[in-house]
């Protein structure tokens, strides 16, 4: 049996499990609510007050099940630090938000440098230190290797960001974004294991830590990610994957985050032209909920969408 998934999955399932009512009081008495906006659906008003920073809660547990297995796979490290750096980036934009009362939180230009950092530091050491050249594993080619060159610095800055902002837009609904990364990290876990890429203890920590999570955080959540959460989840699916060579299967098994932030330029971009909508309400799953989708029938299906993706993802490699 490899321990190196067991574990790291269990301790960091049964720390999230553990802590999970504690700091949802603590985050109750200091009234760290989340504010929820006129312009959205209805039935999310009642969502109001609800604990946000939940993120906290995972980042816990994952570092709970991955630090014992460092030594052993020092290749969990840079995705340990994306992961826990878009974490800070998000955490300093709720806390502004929700402690100091700021609705934007980080402004533009603050989060933007935040985010170029950890990516340029990531950057940094896939070339300089990592050892993975240049090469990308193309989806469907049999194992066949494009070589990016000087491109690769611009297109890892391009995959990273989108992908964290794209788990940012995901994370709309209850469950949502816990859910669709839940299965990536699983897929990812199956790849490195066959592989011998060496990351399976970050891998299976993250899927053992949104599953402890999501006993909270299904509908009706009693605890929100918030930027703390979703920021770090895509740092997590950006990195892992760069440190898997794949970061051409995210459009596939990230397609969720792919379509929730294509649904938002495509909507702001047709809107400033024409003064009408394409959807309902961008990021798309607000669409879905407007059109009359339960909250629970979009995260359903938006899973399952993922859960083939990811299957299909195994026979591109």
């Amino acid at each position: 049996m490899n321990h190196s998934i067991t574990i790291p999955a269990l301790l960091s399932f049964f720390v999230t499990l553990i802590l999970g009512p504690g700091l949802i009081r603590f985050l109750h008495r200091l009234k760290f609510g989340q504010f929820i906006r006129e312009e959205g659906p209805k039935s999310h008003q009642k969502k109001s007050g609800t604990p946000t920073m939940g993120g906290i809660l995972f980042l816990v547990g994952i570092l709970a099940g991955t630090v014992p297995f460092i030594r052993t796979y020092p290749a969990v490290i840079p995705v340990l630090f994306v992961t826990l750096g878009f974490g800070l980036i998000g955490f300093l934009d709720d806390y502004i938000k929700v402690v100091m009362k700021r609705n934007l939180g980080l402004t533009p230009a603050q989060k933007m440098f935040g985010q170029f950092l950890v990516t340029g530091i990531f950057a940094f050491y896939m070339v300089k230190y990592s050892g993975l050249g240049t090469d990308l594993l193309i989806p469907f080619s049999g194992g066949k290797m494009l070589h990016m060159g000087v491109f690769y610095v611009p297109v890892l800055f391009f995959v990273v960001l989108g992908t964290v902002n794209g788990a940012n837009f995901t994370d709309g609904l209850d469950g949502l974004a816990s859910s669709v990364t839940t299965l990536i990290a699983v897929f990812f876990t199956v790849i490195t294991v066959a592989s011998g890429a060496g990351i399976q203890p970050v891998t299976s920590a993250v899927m053992g830590a949104l599953l402890g999570f999501l006993c909270f955080n299904t509908h009706p959540a009693r605890v929100f990610m918030g930027d703390t959460g979703s920021l770090a989840l895509g740092g997590f699916v950006a990195s892992a994957a760069y440190m898997l060579k794949m970061p051409f299967f995210l459009p596939l098994v990230a397609f969720i985050y792919f379509v929730e932030v294509l649904s938002v330029i495509i909507q702001v971009s047709y809107y400033k032209r024409t003064k009408k909508r394409i959807f309902k309400m961008a990021p798309v799953h607000h669409h879905f909920e407007l059109s009359g989708w339960p909250e629970t029938k979009v995260v359903s299906i938006f899973s399952i969408v993922t859960a083939v993706l990811c299957l299909i993802g195994m026979l591109a490699c």
